[in-house]
């Protein structure tokens, strides 16, 4: 679109330029200024009425008590499986110890078992138990009955039953018989931003709809029972959770939305073989699944953020392009020509989001891969802390970390109007996804006294942050 700008703008000061010189009589003035007008007039009317989407409400699932797991039970429990022996018990503890949890995660009834559930049935019950209290909440804060939701997006990445989980969820609410539904699997943690991207697509297409996106991992079906060590990590990171997001092509809804999507974009590394193996479903010798990352948990984590790094940088280039002010991209721009023609050795220069963006919701994979993806955009403390915050109370989510990041800065009060918050959401394959909303109404002091946070927001930050 600048590119279009500028080029308009190329030939409407050659077209006037050319009269000048020509010393043309006043009437080609005039007959160039009405095709101008005219052009815009027509451009407006038919070409520049791109279908705004907007995100009324969410909600975020806060686990029963019950479910709680702090590291002692965790390790506790895990010594009393006969799949582990020492090295196993001991590199888990390493994992907890590093991963930047709190004592105040949850996992699954089914895997607070000794041995773990983790059959068919058992899966389908936490299916139950983390979608319907939050598309209940959903519909009671919107008013909205399931009669009228158009569009019904759900997204599990490890779990995959049949029926399908917008099967499940369009039988438990008695949906239409025309309701669109989707059921992604395999996605990784970005899939929520992506299950956002498919809805706005969507969206663009079915004109006057609701849509409900709903997000989670199922943990019971993802349990690894055997020794080796790079997916046993999995078992320590992923924790309970779930959200659900209700958007809309309304203009009658915008006043009523908290949030106008202003931009998404996605991109992948899955064509380049060592970032598509640096995670890995697979089975193990003994033939038992598993996640694989890598030997050790240092190098498992340098490895991801390398990566991670090296898919941040796609994406990055191509966001700033379009919400970058012009000397951000300018300076950008240099650097990299310095870089390529000039000297080699000096760094290219990372453009400052921070003039364009108030509030940062990133990937909860891990206390030090937030930090690099933090250290690689110029971000502080501040920016940093509702990815660590959520990675303490709530654990890795997978794809709906990113809405608990949100829910923790309206909780804090801390988005106004007309504030841009970006999501980014990063996940195997790999691929990563950003979703930059734009707030429309901030949330009161009554609505922040509610939601996954309600009662734990007073003692967070737990260290203090600068402003």
């Amino acid at each position: 679109m600048e590119l279009q700008r500028l080029l308009l703008l190329i030939i409407v000061t050659s077209v006037e330029t050319l009269i000048v010189l020509q010393k043309r009589e006043p009437i080609f003035h005039f007959l160039h200024l009405s095709c101008l007008i005219i052009f815009l007039t027509l451009k407006s009317c038919f070409f520049s009425n791109p279908t705004q989407v907007y995100l009324v409400d969410f909600s975020c699932l806060k686990p029963p008590s019950s479910c709680i797991v702090p590291f002692s039970k965790f390790l506790g429990n895990a010594s009393k499986f006969e799949s582990f022996d020492k090295e196993s018990l001991a590199f888990m503890a390493k994992v907890l110890a590093s991963s930047g949890h709190g004592q105040e995660t949850y996992l699954p009834p089914a895997l607070h078992h000794i041995p773990p559930l983790s059959h068919h049935q058992e899966s389908i019950e936490e299916v139950h138990m983390v979608l319907f209290p939050i598309m209940d909440d959903l519909l009671a804060k919107t008013n909205l009955s399931p009669q009228e939701i158009d569009i019904l997006i759900v997204n599990c990445s490890g779990f995959c039953p049949s029926p399908s989980f917008a099967s499940i969820v369009i039988n438990k609410y008695s949906m239409r018989s025309d309701v669109k539904s989707y059921s992604l699997s395999g996605m990784g943690c970005s899939a929520s931003a992506l299950a956002i991207d498919l809805a706005k697509n969507l969206l663009k297409v079915h004109k006057n709809s609701y849509a409900v996106v709903l997000s989670t991992e199922i943990l019971s079906t993802g349990w690894y029972a055997g020794h080796e060590q790079p997916k046993l990590i999995l078992n320590c990171v992923f924790r309970m959770g779930s959200a659900a997001i209700l958007l809309t092509n309304k203009k009658q809804e915008k006043m009523n939305s908290k949030y106008e999507l202003f931009l998404t974009l996605r991109t992948q590394k899955a064509f380049d073989d060592r970032a598509y193996l640096s995670t890995i479903r697979e089975e193990d010798s003994n033939g038992k699944l598993g996640v694989t990352i890598k030997r050790d948990i240092l190098e498992a984590w340098s490895e991801i953020s390398i990566v991670a790094g090296e898919l941040l940088r796609w994406n990055v280039m191509v966001l700033g392009s379009s919400i970058l002010p012009f000397l951000e991209k300018f300076r950008y721009g240099v650097s990299v020509i310095r870089k390529r023609y000039i000297d080699k050795s000096t760094e290219i220069y990372v453009p400052n989001f921070k003039t364009v963006i108030e509030h940062f919701c990133l990937p909860t994979s891990g206390r030090q891969l937030v930090s690099e993806l933090a250290k690689g955009l110029k971000l502080g403390d501040r920016e940093m802390e509702a990815a660590l915050m959520t990675l303490h109370r709530f654990g890795n989510q997978s794809s709906s970390s990113l809405w608990y990041e949100l829910a923790y800065l309206e909780a804090k009060q801390r988005v106004k109007k007309g504030d841009r918050v970006w999501q980014l959401g990063m996940g195997t394959g790999p691929k990563c996804t950003s979703l930059v909303w734009k707030c429309i109404r901030p949330m009161d002091e009554d609505e922040s006294k509610k939601g996954p946070w309600a009662d734990s927001i007073h003692r967070y930050p737990l260290v203090a942050v600068d402003r």
